[in-house]
């Protein structure tokens, strides 16, 4: 029998494995040549959209330490790209299985069904990276719903899922509601313009008040067929408790002067949410002397959208009222389209000038005469509001002083990124610069 060798030789081996160990970890897969190679292997034809985004992961030489977001959506406005197709998804998923360092995968408004829907429910069992997935406005329904939703169940990684405008309906927007109640690790769910309907809000709303992991929702454009906003008082009812929603979507909710009393009343009691969209509802003035009382005693609430709504000069009135005297934590205001005149939006540009806190206001879309035009004017030269946090931009014909719109707003691009590069991403959807919450939503 051989003596065993000598402490120090040990050592030296233990050091080389270890060496190679790393050597061996720090090569990275070229995800364009095992991209080719799974192809071959599945008698799949390239996508070409496909092989050039993944050409380009490769270049990236910060691949290894941040980790990266593989954009595949299919509304290049500049380039025309063959869409992502569910055969095309099987083969990609096959080569990310081997790439711990994709993070993120956009997959927008390409073909996908409920086919690729299964596909990416398996792959998100089986993955414990992937921490971004948009799929909005593929052509995943019911089914689709019910595939991914139940990967999310055992699924540890996935912080943010975009289902935006996949027709799952009702029964599909359950399943996620279901899913919330199992989940811990999900941050951002977006399920605006599902078709989803009133069973699912209400399902929804009473999984938040047992989740606590979830910080933002978009729940805009549900099918309500009740005039009786049952879903308001149930989402008001969840915001007594939730106590780790920051940001909350209720867009094209069909809401009127009962369900904002009922909300309001809830946010007495919520010290947690920092935006709240309430934009394209039935809102009047009325409605809005409950958000101005709200804002004299709140001190959470950081951007209030409340654009596309009737709120007209009183219900300015009352927000600036607020604004001017009471409030000293609202960052952002849209009341865009409310059929405000002079007098209203001459009241919120005053509140300004004694509102420090205040950065952000969009008007574009109300009636912009002269005195307005004038009082936004002196708010720009004196450098209270900049240009990049507001929606028009004054300039003069005839001595006149007039006002012109700016792509800028909450949430302006919403369901597209602009690719031009003047265009500032900030500008062009200033929630991102304001809340951290709001990075994809």
């Amino acid at each position: 029998m051989e003596p065993p060798p000598p402490a120090q030789e040990r050592s030296g081996e233990i050091t080389r494995g270890i060496y190679l160990l790393e050597k061996v970890m720090s090569v990275l897969p070229d995800l364009h040549l095992c991209y080719v190679q799974a192809c071959q292997d599945l008698s799949q034809p390239e996508n070409p959209f496909i092989a050039r985004v993944l050409q380009e992961a490769d270049k990236n030489e910060e691949i290894s330490t941040k980790g990266i977001t593989l954009k595949l959506a299919g509304n290049n406005h500049l380039v025309p790209v063959p869409r992502v197709t569910d055969d095309d998804l099987g083969v990609l998923v096959s080569v990310l299985g081997q790439a711990a360092f994709v993070t993120g995968l956009d997959l927008a408004y390409n073909l996908l069904t409920d086919a690729g829907a299964k596909t990416m429910a398996t792959f998100l069992q089986e993955n414990s990276s992937l921490q971004y997935l948009n799929l909005m406005f593929n052509d995943i329904g019911t089914s689709g719903a019910e595939l991914i939703a139940g990967a999310l169940h055992s699924n540890q990684s996935l912080v943010h899922l975009r289902m935006t405008g996949n027709k799952i309906r009702n029964q599909g927007g359950m399943f996620f509601a279901s899913m919330l109640k199992i989940n811990s690790t999900l941050e951002k769910l977006d399920l605006g313009d599902c078709d989803v309907g009133l069973q699912c809000l209400v399902a929804t709303a009473i999984a938040l008040t047992q989740n606590k992991s979830l910080k933002a929702i978009n729940l805009n454009r549900p099918l309500l067929s009740s005039q009786q906003e049952e879903t308001t008082v149930h989402i008001a009812r969840m915001l007594r408790s939730n106590s780790s929603l920051v940001e909350l979507h209720l867009g094209k909710h069909e809401m009127k002067n009962f369900g904002v009393e009922r909300l309001c009343d809830a946010l007495y009691e919520n010290s947690s949410l920092r935006y709240l969209d309430l934009s394209c509802n039935n809102i009047i003035c009325d409605g809005v002397k409950f958000l101005g009382e709200l804002l004299k005693r709140n001190q959470t609430l950081e951007i209030l959208d409340l654009g596309a709504n009737r709120i007209e000069d009183v219900g300015a009135i009352y927000l600036s009222e607020a604004l001017a005297t009471r409030n000293r934590t609202l960052k952002a205001l849209s009341v865009v389209s409310n059929n405000i005149t002079d007098k209203g939006l001459v009241a919120l540009a005053q509140a300004m000038h004694s509102n420090m806190t205040l950065s952000h206001i969009y008007i574009w879309g109300n009636k912009l005469d002269r005195s307005t035009c004038v009082a936004i004017s002196e708010l720009i030269a004196v450098g209270r509001l900049q240009l990049e946090c507001t929606d028009v931009a004054p300039y003069e014909v005839d001595g006149q002083v007039l006002l012109a719109e700016l792509s800028h707003g909450l949430a302006r691009h919403r369901y597209w990124s602009p690719r031009s590069a003047a265009v500032a991403p900030g500008a062009a959807n200033a929630s991102l610069e304001i809340l951290a919450g709001s990075e994809y939503l």
